[in-house]
């Protein structure tokens, strides 16, 4: 018997080249954050309320990933046991 595997193999590189991907950018985030901090102080005290507001829709579209948007969900059971 055998099993083909080249599909869920890709989908497994896929996945660790992205979380490499992810840390690359996270360990070159905080390395251009410590070397320039003293330029970024004085920036970030005064528009660190503008930061936070843009925060908000990136949050928006990042938790609608999941669940596909705005639209009317067929109804289903909820997990706790009882029914909509």
């Amino acid at each position: 018997m055998t099993h083909e595997h080249g599909s869920h193999d890709e989908n497994r590189q896929q996945s660790k080249a992205k979380w490499v991907f992810i840390g690359f950018l996270a360990i070159a985030g905080y390395f251009l954050i410590t070397e320039h901090r003293a330029h970024l102080s004085g920036w970030l005290s005064a528009y660190w309320i503008w930061l936070l507001l843009l925060a908000c829709p990136l949050m928006h579209l990042f938790m609608h990933h999941d669940h596909g948007g705005h639209g009317e969900h067929p109804s289903r059971k909820d997990n706790r046991g009882g029914t909509e």
